[in-house]
């Protein structure tokens, strides 16, 4: 299993509790509906970055695939525009 974690900063202006909100709404129904993707879950951060992502993979292989996924593109669209910095960290358990 790999687990896959990234913390985020939205740009300045940008009203952190809705944009969080919404980026959960788009991307966590996307378990169950790509390959590989066993959990996957949006949190505002109380310290440091603005929210948190935090999911789950059956391999490398189906991270690598989560992230070209025509569904997860399509996901992106919706907030990539809000998004200022990230920092993205992987590790196999």
């Amino acid at each position: 299993m790999v687990k896959h974690i990234v913390l985020y900063t939205l740009k300045e202006g940008v009203d952190k509790e809705e944009a969080v909100a919404l980026i959960a709404s788009v991307l966590e129904p996307l378990v169950g509906r790509i390959p590989g993707l066993k959990h996957l879950e949006v949190r505002r951060a109380f310290a440091g970055m603005d929210y948190v992502l935090y999911s789950e993979f059956e391999s490398r292989q189906a991270l690598e695939n989560y992230a070209v996924h025509p569904l997860h593109q399509e996901a992106k669209t919706h907030f990539f525009h809000f998004l200022d910095s990230r920092v993205a960290g992987d590790y196999e358990v």
